[in-house]
């Protein structure tokens, strides 16, 4: 066996990979491999000789164990709609698309569970619980073609995070294919299995660089009988801060969603989006959109706009309007979840995907912004996110008229101000993107040394060939 690990197999090994998926689904066509070789920033451009596309569990395992005997590098890839370049092959590794494991397999509303294959597509997922009355409550603004699998291998958040907790507090049971082709069998639905390490949240955040999630066994949840959608102008992130946690002691709903917004990235999808009105009248410094639900069907409309009333008198709210039905309520999400593509046409952009204890986001966010535009002069930060969870996305535009590539080059320099202000309030680099190629480098800067060893020494362990969508995370 060749000690080297073959980052671009040759020709004969290929074919022997293709055979075990057919030919049919062994794409090696230029044209058909270019969107799997470009993440959605255009940061990354990757390459490969082929993308294996298996149907089955068994066909992920022979893929992995022939790539292991040949110490064959692989990259696992769902929707592709990853953010740090955890997905992209960047020296000719094969990509093992995990598109055709698309089943539900089952749906359990008794049990409240639904075991999907890894390559559901999240909105079907969120379908697919809601046909028998119950929530799948992982959203994300591109719940219409990320998968299961990518969101348990990202360790995915959304906005729904808040009230139920991020991806992989949603996964009771899981079945990974190893690096070496076996298979580890835990789709359980049990709530309690007290029977030694609790192995599934190894490989969930782990961004494919252990092994490959083909199934996992998902929570669901009561769908909600009465939900409520606000749109609010606050004048600041503190009042937000202290507008969440009055509706969390106040209404005897769920906060289901909060999310914070700056005035500047409003304007970017009134200018750029599609169908996107403001919601309020005026302009105002900060908005909050803000989603409570309830399993009482009467009362919560009342009792939500007595809330806003106070807090209007308590100066945390300058405006607000209530979603007059379902539709209205869509248009606020749809402009939430608008706000990472209106950006593009705006130049560069640099992206911190970031969080701090919630109490410290408006500190962060004030320390954060001024440090910035002391670094670049006419700099734009424009930064939004589940202020609930203290998850921010500290996005910052570059200058008006500025060169982009130019702006673009300094990206890492601008990572080291957030981020050199994220550890000073005890925060995370990454919250819910992932660490890929992006963040490697930065992960050894702040991750704790006996943890990072842990880690190393976890990978080797469980793939000492390392295969497994090498140069991610460590």
């Amino acid at each position: 066996m060749n000690e080297q690990l073959r980052h671009a197999p040759k020709p004969e090994l290929l074919t022997r990979f293709a055979a075990i998926v057919g030919d049919k689904y062994a794409v090696s066509d230029a044209a058909t491999l270019a969107p799997h070789l470009i993440e959605g920033r255009g940061l990354y451009q990757g390459r490969t000789a082929m993308m294996l596309r298996p149907g089955s569990t068994e066909e992920v395992a022979a893929i992995l164990k022939l790539a292991n005997e040949t110490r064959t590098a692989v990259v696992p890839q769902g929707g592709n709609t990853g953010l740090v370049g955890g997905q992209i092959p960047f020296d000719g590794e094969i990509i093992l698309s995990m598109t055709r494991l698309d089943k539900i397999r089952e749906v359990d509303a008794s049990s409240n569970t639904m075991t999907c294959e890894a390559g559901v597509v999240l909105q079907k997922a969120q379908e697919a619980a809601s046909a028998v009355g119950r929530l799948f409550p992982l959203s994300l603004g591109s719940e219409g073609s990320c998968t299961i699998g990518g969101n348990l291998s990202t360790n995915a958040g959304g906005t729904g995070a808040l009230a139920y907790g991020i991806a992989r507090e949603l996964v009771v049971g899981v079945e990974v294919v190893l690096a070496d082709g076996r298979i580890m069998h835990l789709l359980r639905k049990l709530k309690k299995d007290n029977t030694g390490y609790d192995l599934r949240h190894i490989f969930v955040g782990a961004e494919g660089t252990l092994g490959v999630i083909t199934a996992a066994v998902l929570k669901l949840f009561p769908q909600p009988r009465a939900v409520e959608t606000a749109f609010i102008a606050v004048p600041s992130p503190d009042a937000a801060v202290k507008l969440l946690n009055l509706a969390q002691s106040r209404i005897s709903g769920t906060v289901t969603g909060f999310e914070l917004m700056i005035r500047e990235i409003i304007d970017f999808a009134l200018k750029h989006g599609h169908n996107i009105r403001d919601p309020l009248a005026g302009k105002h410094p900060w908005y909050v959109l803000m989603e409570v639900s309830s399993q009482q069907p009467d009362g919560l409309r009342d009792e939500v706009e007595q809330f806003l009333a106070d807090a209007i008198e308590q100066d945390l709210v300058i405006d607000a309007t209530l979603a007059a039905n379902l539709d209205q309520a869509k248009s606020f999400w749809h402009l939430r979840h608008t706000l990472t593509e209106v950006q593009k046409p705006e130049g560069g952009s640099i992206k911190h995907d970031v969080s701090v204890p919630v109490a410290a986001v408006p500190a962060f966010l004030e320390e954060a912004s001024a440090a910035v535009t002391a670094f670049i002069p006419g700099s734009r930060p424009v930064p939004f996110g589940h202020v609930g969870d203290g998850n921010m996305h500290f996005n910052v535009s570059q200058p008006i008229g500025a060169d982009t590539a130019q702006f673009l080059a300094r990206w890492t320099e601008v990572n080291a101000v957030v981020d050199k202000i994220v550890l000073k309030h005890h925060g995370s680099i990454s919250a819910e993107h992932g660490i890929g190629k992006l963040k490697r480098e930065s992960l050894v800067k702040v991750k704790d040394p006996v943890a990072l060893d842990l880690m190393r020494n976890l990978k080797h362990m469980l793939d000492p060939n390392g295969i497994m969508n090498p140069g991610k995370v460590l």
